[in-house]
Parts: structure tokens; sequence; C-alpha cells
């Protein structure tokens, strides 16, 4: 699994994630990576970081660290069920078309 960041900005790290993605995994890349990036992005510490409601994202402690860190970001609103309109998503997808090895049964 990979996990990415991006803004309108410059792109951010990108973290090879070798075992399930759980809260504390979650929170260690979050607190390594994304506020150096948020930092470096946007200096003024205004900055919006967008979620899904993966489990890993609405456990109690990473909720609990993003409360504790509202002077540095804030948390972008992500209603339950909504569609995909995760641009990171459709980055991914265009990632994933381009590495993907070409289907062996398909004349070209």
């Amino acid at each position: 699994m990979l996990w990415g960041t991006l803004s309108w900005a410059a792109v951010g790290p990108v973290v090879v994630v070798e075992q399930t993605m759980k809260a504390v995994n979650y929170l260690n890349i979050i607190a390594d990576q994304l506020c150096p990036y948020m930092a470096f992005v946007i200096p003024t510490g205004n900055g919006i970081f967008q979620k899904d409601n993966a489990p890993c994202h609405k456990a109690w402690i990473v909720l609990e660290w993003f409360e504790e860190h509202t002077d540095e970001f804030h948390l972008m609103s992500w209603p339950p069920n909504s569609p995909d309109l995760n641009p990171m998503e459709h980055n991914w997808d265009v990632m994933e078309w381009q590495f993907r090895p070409p289907c062996p049964n398909i004349s070209t």
C-alpha cells in the first residue's frame, strides 16, 4: 500500500506501507510526514487536510491528535457514505494504469 499527499503547491512524500494500515501506523505517518510537509507548503498554519472515512482515520487516537494540532492545519469535513471525490484517489488510479503490466490476452 502507498500513502501520499499533494497540494496545489507541491506533491508531498509517498510512503510505502508494508503492513495493514492501523491507527498507530497512520498516526506515525501523519506526525512524521504530513506535519513537515504542511509546514513547508503552508507556513501560515491555515492549511486544510482532507481524509476519508477509513477506519484508521476515524480512530480516537488519530482524532485526538488532530484536535491537539489545530493550530497547524484543520481537517476537512467528510460526510459518511460520500461519493469518491477525493482527488488523491484519481491520482492513484492514473498511477495504477501506468504501472499495470499489459494484459497478455489482448492484442494491440
